[in-house]
């Protein structure tokens, strides 16, 4: 069940939580500009104000504490740079908490979320394996995914943006903020954004989890939080494998994750760091003429964020994440043909530095921040040619040939105000891009909100949106695929208006929404071709509708009742196309019309059960492969995806019996690339400490 919650203190307070930044690496790929954004936020790092009062909120961008506080339901979140009222915005955030998370009939983050409104989650390899995540007809690489505030998404495909190291079972909630966001958080978030948030308990816990299951299914976590004086720790760690329930789908893949938080007088400073090692078969990933592929991808990152509290809140951070991947078109070069000579190997290094800061005074609140992004990739196929080749770590007589690196710096500025029953908030970020002949360009945006009668209230939101091309979009080339160094950025003008109604048993909106994309990228083909190519569609008009209600029956009777939990949603998409007659391999293939409805149920004394049921009825074809070479297009069948959960949980211990795709459905979320049947398993949680 989808949650909205309040934070009470004179005012329930909204803010998108935790967003962090660190500086790291390739110092000979660094410009003037560089120098520049990194001095700056070096000095206002330490220009804390000393003796400010401590304020009844302790606030950042992204971040807000009540001091005194009356908890009603938890959450804090954000959809501006500037903390307000969650009475007040303007924009449709989701918010996926803790409770719902521990009962859902899954383990990883793409499998829950391809169950929540206006998201599309198309897998390649399930259990957490890879997939890409849209939200609003969007492209994988328009969403941007942050990891307690830290952006994850990397430069070289939106495929790797969700190689998370963080265990399931250490997630707190997730907040999944729908429409564009360039304004609050840079190019990246082009369409909407999905921060998700560890758990950071004071008090000292344990838990871990065993299961197992069908196909050679075997997972185990463990994850700890703990505090020694003023240093709040958490930890986890997961491992999972299986054989596969298709050829060639077996994986291996190990998480480790580390958050700190260490407070002092005047703030807090936190600290985060973790790793992922993933090895799986890629059967026909990206393409079936050769189904025999294979994929391994280890990725590390790390940032570092201090808050100062006071009349000016300051929030200096830094971040840095490498992915490296070695893509096998041939498995250990098993059957390859004479001119397959080498895999395909890539690394990439994004770093970065961000200032966030805001004021209240008495003409409203004022916000302003900078961000300073370097994104650089080398490649074995990606980018330019290089003078001097390098040595790929940790692969033999292997060397990177190609190479490129781009810088791009934002500043941010924002304003808002509360006028009795109308809240308005409007901003505007100032990008600018090495690749771009360093020119700047503006993209603002203007959010309002009307209390009409309480609780009832009308919303409209305007925003103009980036989205730079990857590397893979400018560079990639091969047999069945040509990238074009020539490729425009995206730009998009989104218009959105909606009314919500919260009360205390009910929360539901109605979302209208309309999206004027220019240049948009996508792979595409003529229909008599088999070779796909990236390329800038003229424009790719995209209007939805979206309506969502959650339900909670405690609340609205009175007393607990059988059903615990409600949350219904349907959205529909459609999109105006100036593309011709050419094929898309991902833009074009949308979600027309989903519905999602989750429930959690009692049984008896102690057992309960949850189910995630899903309708997605695709728009778009694929090019169905028979065996031996490509024949007619089809259309993606509609299709019901049932996802369940029995659980029975006394004391300390939870035994759990769940079920993927209840229904044992055939489908696709990508041509010629079957998703799994019915998959079972069963395990235990322990739980220790509070």
């Amino acid at each position: 069940m989808v949650q909205k919650k309040f934070l009470y203190t004179q005012k329930p307070a909204f803010t998108f939580k935790k967003w962090g930044r660190k500086g790291f690496s390739i110092f000979s790929s660094m410009h003037k500009v560089v120098q520049i954004a990194t001095l700056s936020t070096i000095y206002l790092t330490f220009a804390t104000p000393a003796n400010a009062e401590r304020s009844l909120l302790v606030a950042t961008n992204d971040t807000l504490q009540p001091i005194k506080e009356q908890e009603v339901e938890e959450v804090v979140v954000s959809a501006q740079r500037i903390p307000v009222a969650f009475s007040q915005t303007a924009r449709i955030v989701q918010v996926i908490g803790k409770e719902e998370l521990a009962n859902a009939p899954v383990h990883d983050l793409q499998d829950l979320l391809k169950f929540v409104s206006n998201v599309d989650v198309r897998q390649r390899g399930g259990n957490g394996v890879q997939a890409d995540i849209s939200i609003r007809g969007s492209s994988p690489d328009q969403v941007l995914i942050l990891l307690n505030g830290i952006p994850l998404n990397d430069p070289q495909t939106g495929h790797h943006n969700l190689n998370l190291p963080v265990s399931f079972d250490a997630i707190d909630r997730i907040e999944i903020l729908e429409g564009p966001a360039s304004r609050l958080y840079g190019p990246n978030a082009f369409s909407g954004a999905i921060n998700i948030i560890t758990s950071q308990k004071t008090s000292p816990s344990l838990i871990g989890r065993f299961s197992g299951g069908q196909y050679g299914l075997f997972e185990s976590a463990l994850s700890s939080s703990f505090k020694t004086g003023k240093l709040t720790s958490s930890l986890s760690a997961d491992y999972k494998r299986a054989d596969g329930a298709l050829k060639n789908t077996d994986f291996k893949i190990g998480n480790a994750y580390y958050h700190g938080s260490w407070s002092y007088p005047t703030g807090k400073l936190e600290f985060q760091g973790g790793y992922t090692d993933r090895g799986f078969g890629a059967n026909d990933f990206y393409t079936p003429a050769y189904p025999n592929q294979y994929e391994r991808i280890k990725t590390i990152f790390a940032s570092v964020k201090a808050t100062s509290e006071g009349t000016l809140h300051l929030t200096p951070s830094f971040y840095w994440r490498r992915n490296q991947d070695r893509f096998e078109l041939f498995r250990d070069f098993a059957g390859a043909p004479s001119w397959y000579l080498m895999h395909n190997y890539h690394l990439t290094d994004t770093y970065g530095s961000n200032l966030s800061g805001w004021a209240n005074t008495g003409l409203g609140k004022l916000a302003f921040g900078t961000d300073f992004r370097s994104e650089n990739i080398w490649s074995t196929v990606l980018g330019k040619e290089m003078d001097n080749p390098v040595d790929v770590p940790g692969e033999n007589g292997i060397k990177f040939n190609h190479a490129d690196n781009r810088s791009n710096l934002s500043l941010y500025g924002e304003y808002s105000h509360h006028f009795g029953p109308i809240d308005i908030s409007g901003g505007v970020m100032a990008n600018w891009n090495s690749s771009l002949g360093r020119k700047w360009k503006l993209y603002p945006g203007f959010d309002v909100a009307w209390k009409i009668i309480s609780p009832l209230k009308l919303y409209v939101s305007v925003n103009k949106s980036l989205r730079m091309p990857t590397y893979t979009d400018l560079y990639y080339k091969s047999a069945t695929n040509i990238g074009n160094p020539d490729l425009q950025p995206e730009e998009a003008l989104s218009f959105e208006y909606g009314l919500k109604y919260n009360n205390s048993w009910l929360t539901t909106h109605v979302a209208i929404f309309e999206r004027w994309g220019k240049n948009m990228i996508d792979w595409v083909r003529q229909p008599n071709e088999t070779l796909w190519y990236a390329k800038n569609l003229t424009d790719l008009n995209t209007k939805g509708i979206e309506v969502s209600a959650k339900i909670n029956p405690s609340l609205l009777f009175g007393k607990e009742i059988f059903i615990r939990s409600l949350d219904v949603s349907y959205g529909y998409l459609t999109q105006d196309k100036a593309s011709g007659t050419l094929i898309s391999k991902y833009l074009l293939d949308y979600l027309k019309h989903k519905i999602d409805i989750r429930l959690t149920h009692g049984i008896c004394s102690n057992l309960s059960a949850s189910w995630m049921i899903s309708y997605q009825d695709r728009n778009g074809t694929f090019t169905l492969w028979d065996g031996n070479k490509y024949g007619s297009e089809v259309e993606y069948a509609p299709i019901w995806l049932v996802d369940s959960r029995i659980n029975w949980a006394k004391n300390q211990f939870t035994l759990f019996l769940e079920a993927s795709n209840l229904l044992n459905k055939t489908y696709f979320d990508y041509g010629n690339v079957e998703q799994p049947g019915v998959w079972a398993k069963a395990g235990i949680v322990i739980k220790l400490g509070k």
